[in-house]
């Protein structure tokens, strides 16, 4: 099978792991630290803090602001349902906004709607890695005293008019799980220019305490006391995971380009199928390209079915949250993601895709006849 994603990993990962597991030092330590310094200079950040996960990331940079219990979170529903468990964790409430046709972003328009005297925050997310419209989202912020929290999960080497995400003055999450463009297996990382935030979020992910285990060690004398200032969580990277992180930040750049070229060779041969919309690019962003994700006026199911007996998986990216039983005590009017979830489908798109396997996808998709499914 043609997978939908597959992470991108050589011998180059392998020398690295063995290295830490060889130093004696796999936990919180000084590869995390070395991780953490060079993914803030790639994104152009002051601080960048590396976690387990980009969910941890999320449930930390809401937590960060302290909000009243019962206020109100502003968030797209075409996302994974981490970004709507962060409020949740928090004792807070997700409210959903619609999307735009064209990037599954979420519909700033929309966001105006939704705002309350309980809204504190919005958390936009860069669907497939795809930036949102942040100069009006920063708008409508600025206007109604909002925090914006990014989900940059798919966003990781993304750019808005010449800005890579993750470096504005706001906070943005990212994640590094198996099938991410960056992949530490699992992982995530927040960034910010705020030193203040920097320190607490230090303290937050490591259950609290004041001072990490390997700040803390010498090589003549082990610093044993430490104090615990908060309430805290166990949300820390491991080296183990940032030594995979350093190899694939070196990759960064040239795995997104091939996913580029992929993403541009499906829309130019598939383009000419009447019955399915290829995704675009709106001038001034750099994307990721993290999913191919288009919309089939077709039997979807049908059109899956039919992939899989060809060699090649595909996928739904993604429900809207708002249909699971979890969120079933949140009312939502969506229309545009009603409308158009039903027609998504994301092909394989990962950069060690050969061209063979680019046109084998092309070839599938064209062959298929909606009238006969």
């Amino acid at each position: 099978m043609i997978p939908l994603f597959k992470p991108h990993m050589d011998q180059q990962e392998i020398d690295a792991v063995a290295e830490v597991i060889r130093s004696g030092w796999i936990g919180l330590g000084p590869k995390t630290r070395e991780f953490e310094e060079q993914f803030a200079r790639h994104i152009g950040v002051k601080h960048a803090i590396a976690l387990n996960s980009c969910t941890a990331a999320l449930h930390l940079a809401v937590a960060l602001y302290d909000f009243p219990l019962g206020s109100e979170v502003i968030t797209s529903p075409i996302t994974f349902v981490s970004t709507a468990f962060a409020p949740l964790y928090s004792g807070l409430t997700p409210v959903f906004a619609d999307v735009q046709e064209e990037t599954l972003n979420i519909d700033p328009g929309d966001i105006r709607k939704k705002i309350t005297s309980k809204t504190r925050a919005i958390i936009p997310v860069h669907y497939g890695g795809h930036p949102c419209d942040v100069k009006e989202i920063r708008e409508i912020a600025a206007e109604h005293n909002l925090v914006i929290i990014e989900d940059a999960a798919h966003a990781c080497g993304s750019a808005y008019w010449g800005k890579n995400i993750g470096a504005a003055d706001n906070i943005a999450c990212f994640s590094f799980a198996a099938i991410k463009n960056l992949s530490t297996g699992d992982g995530g990382m927040i960034t910010t220019n705020d030193d203040a935030f920097n320190e607490r979020l230090r303290r937050l992910r490591w259950t609290g305490i004041s001072s990490s285990t390997f700040a803390r060690a010498s090589r003549d004398h082990y610093k044993w006391d430490y104090g615990v200032d908060e309430l805290g969580y166990k949300f820390h990277m491991t080296d183990i995971s940032a030594a995979l992180g350093l190899v694939q930040l070196k990759k960064l750049e040239r795995g997104n380009a091939r996913r580029n070229e992929i993403f541009q060779r499906y829309n130019q041969d598939l383009a000419r199928i009447s019955w399915l919309q290829t995704p675009i690019h709106k001038p001034g962003i750099r994307s990721s390209c993290h999913n191919y994700t288009m919309k089939v006026d077709a039997d979807r199911e049908a059109l899956i079915q039919h992939l899989g007996r060809q060699g090649i998986s595909a996928g739904v990216h993604y429900k809207p949250l708002y249909l699971h039983r979890v969120f079933q005590h949140i009312q939502a009017s969506c229309p545009t993601a009603d409308r158009l979830w039903p027609k998504l489908l994301t092909l394989p798109m990962y950069p060690a895709m050969s061209d063979a396997d680019v046109q084998q996808v092309i070839d599938a998709v064209s062959q298929f006849s909606p009238a006969r499914s």
